[in-house]
């Protein structure tokens, strides 16, 4: 794991921001030519909550590096690479080629952020704020006619847990 460092409480990973909050644009990063690049435009009225990225050096089980969310206090750009620290995960799965398959996604506080400084842990979170990100990405996905079902929401260790599967699942490609 040479991209997570240990932190006294949590693990901190770097993370590159894909798409930033408040934006309509999802950007994608595109590896072969080494940029990113638009992937769509969101339906009007839809934003990203928090800035999106992904942990370089993983594979998720969907094939992608693999999903985060970034909770801090201003919305960053397109390769931004932040070091973050894991607070907890989103685990879902996504319909893709008819099948279900698993898209959990991380849930991290910048370590630069004031707002988010005392964060530690997705129950640290208003639910009513964490009920909206499920939300989003269901009513997200749903426009794309793709099915997603929020399986539940786990701490840093669950987190943890996803990350060094990413990572070794990774290595053995």
């Amino acid at each position: 794991m040479n991209r997570k460092k240990q932190a006294s409480a949590a693990a901190i990973v770097e993370v590159v921001i894909e798409t930033p909050k408040g934006s309509r644009n999802k950007y994608a990063y595109d590896p072969t030519k080494k940029a990113f690049k638009l992937s769509k435009v969101l339906a009007e009225g839809m934003m990203f909550p928090y800035d999106f990225g992904f942990v370089p050096s993983t594979k998720a089980a969907d094939g992608d590096p693999l999903d985060v969310l970034v909770l801090m206090d201003e919305p960053t750009f397109p390769g931004c690479m932040l070091d973050c620290g894991l607070i907890g995960v989103m685990e879902a799965e996504q319909e893709e080629e008819g099948k279900m398959v698993r898209n959990d996604r991380l849930i991290a506080v910048a370590t630069q952020s004031l707002r988010y400084a005392d964060v530690k842990h997705v129950r640290d979170l208003n639910d009513t704020v964490l009920k909206q990100i499920e939300a989003f990405f269901v009513n997200y996905q749903k426009l794309r006619n793709v099915e997603l079902r929020i399986l539940g929401r786990r701490g840093p260790e669950g987190a943890l847990e996803i990350l060094r599967k990413a990572t070794e699942q990774k290595h053995a490609a």
